[in-house]
């Protein structure tokens, strides 16, 4: 299975043009499944997501943030919403949604979002999150987030052999609390496991839209996760 997990940064920068450098990249790495964290979608019309899924000739499903205000101030406009999405080769047969925990001063939607795939033999329990950004205060209500995405998990990983495969946007270093409580519940993480000591910047300096200070280093915040089997002992990473 070929999993892919993806920023889009939402409706910022030269939209039109990533939005279809996204598509091509996706054209080429043809993957089964990918979660998608910052798709835009416009009130009554265009979902990002669902433009996507159409080309590629994917399954697709969409969960809109509760508080896109915070977004649509950025942009100054307050008819594009911000959401979370799961595409995939094989049908989404049940779905799930958690509202992630933050104090209302650094509230701005972020969701973990669960999605169920009727592949051949074992269902896969799949999800995709976007946890709160920023140092200071953002660190202890990540801390919190990455709590109850555990459980999220755990709650929504039954009734399959196949091991429950979390991806998404952790704003977060692989040393930091917040993933290492997600290794402690239980979850591997794919590149550590696959390619050990390999270059993995996720938050690239080189990009010229990143947000960075001087002499700040390339770091990897987005992560694929794979659990441990369930019974039958089904599962791998490579």
């Amino acid at each position: 299975m070929r999993v892919v997990t993806w920023n889009l940064w939402w409706r910022f920068g030269p939209w039109e043009a990533r939005r279809d450098a996204i598509l091509a990249v996706l054209r080429e790495l043809e993957p089964d499944v990918v979660g998608l964290q910052e798709v835009w979608a416009v009130d009554g019309g265009e979902n990002l997501a669902e433009w996507l899924a159409r080309d590629l000739g994917l399954h697709w499903a969409w969960w809109p943030s509760p508080a896109p205000e915070r977004w649509q101030r950025r942009i100054g406009d307050g008819t594009v919403g911000a959401g979370t999405a799961v595409l995939s080769r094989r049908p989404v047969v049940e779905r799930a949604v958690l509202k992630l925990p933050a104090p209302a001063e650094l509230d701005d939607g972020r969701l973990a979002v669960y999605a169920r795939l009727d592949a051949p033999g074992h269902r896969i329990p799949f999800f995709t999150v976007h946890l709160t950004s920023g140092g200071g205060p953002a660190r202890a209500v990540r801390r919190e987030q990455a709590a109850a995405l555990a459980e999220f998990v755990a709650a929504h990983r039954h009734g399959t052999a196949h091991p429950p495969v979390l991806t998404g946007d952790f704003n977060a270093r692989p040393d930091a609390p917040e993933v290492r409580l997600l290794r402690e519940a239980g979850l591997r993480d794919a590149w550590e496991h696959a390619a050990p000591g390999a270059p993995c910047g996720t938050w690239d300096t080189a990009n010229p839209y990143v947000a960075r200070a001087d002499g700040e280093a390339s770091v990897r915040i987005d992560y694929v996760h794979v659990g441990p089997p369930g019974p039958g002992g089904l599962g791998g990473v490579r």
